[in-house]
């Protein structure tokens, strides 16, 4: 199989990962639940994951590194510790549903979209610069769209933010492991992120990174081998937001995982992917039966085309039955269609990881 789907999960894994999985399994059991030798490997471990996501991510210490699900969940326990009914926000016009179903369920959340042309950064913010003002009480932006693979441009929102005192959280599922993200940097409250992605680790881990002075709200209360004897829960880091057993077998791969990416390298990983994406780029521009979202800078690792002959779909199972794995449709981020105008068609979507290889982008190519 030619696996172009990492931006939803990638499937290749480093050997490392299933192996640390699978030794996690068969030693390890649930930290701060007994003073024994299984829970204290558990424990050893997740301070270790914390402690090499806190080096890679800029943060300040592991502590603030909390274990998620997913990007979904962190981005929830985010947007309910800032963001309230009544709330106005600013979010950018390529958020995906893990951002705007929770606005929408907070209820009486006003949001500010601010709209910008596909890859025209100056334009974003800008947008940004105008709809900032004392009655948005968060931004809420997406670094790398899922869709399109635009990178926003990240710096300078966070520049504003902080000159306007104004929460920023970020939504870093589809840069993390491929560009610098920066939790210090940014001076983000929140940056939540998946585990499963570019960070190679199993599905069902993410990271949730905290900046300094935030107390988040819990979404979920439990016990967490501490301070067993209050009913509230703990008001300290990691265990607030870590209540019940933790999937430390899931951790464990995610280490594995982010150990992968520090010693490929950032750069490294991003050179690859983003030749891989411009040999597709490339090889689709020039044809009439084609639309095609390319990064003009050529640095993405994501590629939305929008076929004018059949449905995404359609040609996405036609690839499938030839062993080529992609996605079409919405991709979970109906408003990113909205702001380039595929909200009636959707997308057909590549997405490589630091596993491809041009070869398999011109195999594709001959294709279609």
């Amino acid at each position: 199989m030619i696996y172009f789907d990492s931006a939803a999960t990638t499937l290749q894994k480093p050997a490392s990962v299933p192996a640390a999985v699978a030794d996690a399994i068969g030693t390890m059991t649930t930290p701060g639940r007994g003073d024994h030798p299984a829970a204290r490997l558990a424990a050893d471990l997740m301070l270790r994951c914390r402690t090499e996501a806190a080096e890679l991510f800029d943060v300040s210490q592991p502590e603030n590194v909390i274990l998620t699900s997913s990007a979904t969940h962190g981005l929830n326990i985010a947007i309910n510790s800032v963001v309230s009914s009544g709330d106005t926000v600013a979010i950018s016009g390529y958020e995906h549903n893990a951002v705007t179903r929770p606005l929408h369920v907070l209820g009486n959340v006003s949001c500010r979209i601010v709209n910008g042309r596909l890859f025209d950064s100056e334009q974003m913010l800008e947008g940004f610069r105008r709809a900032l003002d004392g009655r948005v009480r968060a931004v809420i932006c997406t670094h790398t769209s899922n869709v399109f693979g635009y990178t926003l441009p990240m710096d300078g929102i966070a520049d504003l933010c902080r000159e306007r005192g104004t929460p920023l959280i970020v939504d870093a599922s589809q840069s993390a492991g491929i560009q610098p993200v920066s939790l210090r940097r940014w001076g983000a409250a929140y940056i939540a992120m998946p585990g499963h992605k570019g960070l190679y680790g199993p599905q069902g881990t993410g990271l949730l990174l905290c900046g300094e002075g935030q107390m988040p709200r819990p979404l979920l209360s439990g016990g967490t081998g501490s301070l067993s004897r209050q009913q509230e829960m703990p008001d300290f880091l990691p265990d607030r937001l870590e209540p019940g057993t933790q999937n430390v077998h899931g951790a464990a791969g995610l280490l594995a995982g982010l150990q992968f990416v520090r010693t490929r390298g950032l750069e490294a990983i991003r050179r690859r992917e983003s030749a891989v994406i411009r040999t597709l780029a490339e090889g689709l521009s020039g044809r009439e039966d084609f639309r095609v979202f390319a990064d003009p800078v050529g640095e993405g690792s994501v590629l939305s085309v929008l076929p004018l002959r059949m449905p995404p779909e359609i040609l996405a199972d036609r690839l499938a039955e030839q062993g080529v794995a992609v996605r079409a449709g919405l991709h979970c981020a109906p408003l990113a269609h909205r702001t380039v105008g595929t909200e009636e068609t959707g997308t057909l979507r590549f997405s490589a990881s630091a596993f491809n290889t041009p070869e398999e982008a011109e195999a594709v190519l001959r294709l279609l």
